[in-house]
């Protein structure tokens, strides 16, 4: 018999799911916004939980179509020691976040060192800090998945950006749509949560983003993440326009309609510290990108976006959460929330 930790979501087919994505009445969509808002309250009360965001090396092996920090891209990289991650991871606790966010891009060096170091690394953040972990190194052998599921790493950040197989061909160039699920799956058989993302405004159809959102649902993914494409310089894709943000915030309330006990971010990584309150107010629960500023780290859709100018911390959150009238989880309260979203994985 199934648990009733979280409440059940609505079973939205995918034609009641396109027909919201081609919506264009403000006032439809506003109703759809605070039936999010309704249902995230009643799952998570007034506290919004918060990540704190490391991307630890900008090296990368893939040539991925919208990302500036794609291999053949002439930019300036950086491969942090593991004295500056646990550095900064420190003072991001210290601040109050609820977990670590170590994303990486799909870096060669530690792909030759077994992610030892990554691995070392997390057991100080798990170990000596007593905080959650989430860990994105891209596609990763199973044994190395079962390295991190031994560490009891919490998380799995892996995105696909679109199920659409042929759309993917042409954004994760020369990479298999297959193996990059399989590797996801794995981790949640091996007992890690994982997150799977899409990117909105790179070429994809409303019923594309509605077998994304039935997928997501299929897989047991307990974060749902969606971002609106961000221009890169120096990528095929530079030239392409930025989509209204209409369409991300539209994504953020039908998965937190769908799915209410999903961890759902509102990425300061798109808007900045700007774009929070609305995808807060579309039904998101969590606040993910927080950087400390003049840290030396970078964002990924904007790389500097509020990162030095101390945009992206949590005292800025707080300021806007508080006028929302909500309010920061704690440590303690994030680790309670995650507890139950494994009691409940076992039930679906």
């Amino acid at each position: 018999m199934k648990k009733e930790i979280f409440p059940s979501g609505e079973k939205l087919s995918k034609e009641q799911i396109v027909h919201y994505l081609n919506c264009d009445d403000d006032i439809e969509l506003q109703k759809l916004f605070d039936l999010a808002k309704k249902v995230r309250n009643s799952v998570c009360g007034n506290k919004i939980y918060s990540y704190g965001f490391v991307y630890f090396t900008t090296y990368c092996r893939n040539d991925c179509n919208f990302c500036y920090f794609r291999a053949s891209n002439k930019i300036e990289r950086y491969r942090k020691s593991k004295e500056e991650v646990l550095e900064i991871s420190k003072a991001l606790i210290d601040d109050g976040v609820n977990l670590i966010d170590l994303t990486m891009g799909e870096d060669p060096e530690y792909h030759k060192e077994e992610f030892q170091s990554v691995l070392e690394i997390i057991d100080v953040i798990k170990g000596e800090y007593e905080t959650p972990v989430m860990i994105s190194p891209g596609v990763i052998s199973n044994e190395i998945i079962d390295r991190f599921a031994e560490r009891n790493t919490d998380w799995y950040a892996l995105y696909q950006e679109t199920h659409n197989k042929e759309l993917f061909s042409k954004m994760r160039i020369r990479q298999s749509f297959e193996e990059r699920m399989d590797s996801k799956t794995y981790a949640r058989d091996k007992g890690m949560l994982i997150e799977e993302g899409l990117l909105a405004g790179i070429g994809e159809s409303p019923e594309d983003i509605a077998d994304s959102l039935l997928i997501m649902g299929d897989i047991k993914a307990s974060q749902m993440r969606v971002m609106s494409f961000i221009p890169q310089e120096g990528s095929p894709m530079e030239n392409f326009k930025t989509p209204t943000r209409r369409g991300e915030l539209t994504i953020i309330a039908l998965m937190r309609i769908m799915y209410p006990h999903v961890l759902i971010p509102a990425s300061l990584d798109v808007d900045g510290i700007s774009g929070l309150k609305d995808r807060i107010n579309a039904g998101a629960n969590l606040v993910t990108s927080i950087i400390p500023p003049k840290s030396g780290f970078m964002g990924v859709a904007h790389s500097t976006m509020d990162v030095d100018e101390g945009g992206r911390t949590i005292a800025e959150v707080k300021v806007i959460l508080n006028d929302m009238g909500l309010e920061l989880a704690t440590k303690e309260e994030y680790v309670e929330y995650e507890k139950q979203l494994r009691s409940y994985q076992r039930y679906i």
